[in-house]
């Protein structure tokens, strides 16, 4: 087996690990959040927020292959398993069935405004690794991004 030697000092990759890997739960659940929305999204403005719903998705994805990747460079193992993801998860918990478009935007405004702000908080944990700094920094324009789209909906 492999095994990545990471560039980094053990004390920086151990905490540039925690950060990558609590980005990449809030970017995974994230992306099911609004997966779970777009299909049950309702109201007069549906068709707009479905398909707004499907970009956040596919941004959250995206970047949540990036931030693993980078995991992986410096030698850390990203755990993107459901169990992980449900038991670490700080996002709220849509509620189940037909979600009115109001509920919808609400909620997904709350959950990118608590992701972006971990991500700014994790942008100043890894200030010893620049390069995982550009990369969270990059995450957090795209989230709010959405953040801002999403809440001139409101």
């Amino acid at each position: 087996m492999a095994v990545v030697k990471s560039p980094l000092t053990d004390e920086v990759r151990n905490a540039v690990g925690q950060a990558l890997q609590g980005s990449l739960i809030d970017l995974i659940d994230l992306s099911l959040t609004a997966k779970q929305a777009h299909w049950n999204v309702t109201g007069r403005t549906f068709k707009s927020v479905h398909e707004q719903l499907d970009e956040l998705t596919a941004t959250a994805r995206t970047a949540s292959d990036s931030v693993a990747e980078r995991a992986v460079m410096i030698g850390v193992n990203p755990d993107g398993r459901v169990q992980t993801i449900a038991h670490e998860t700080s996002l709220p918990t849509l509620e189940p069935g037909w979600l009115p478009e109001d509920k919808v935007i609400t909620s997904i405004v709350d959950a990118l405004a608590g992701t972006i702000s971990r991500f700014r908080e994790r942008i100043d944990a890894v200030e010893a690794d620049q390069v995982t700094q550009d990369l969270l920094i990059t995450v957090t324009g795209q989230l709010e991004e959405q953040h801002w789209m999403f809440s001139v909906q409101r």
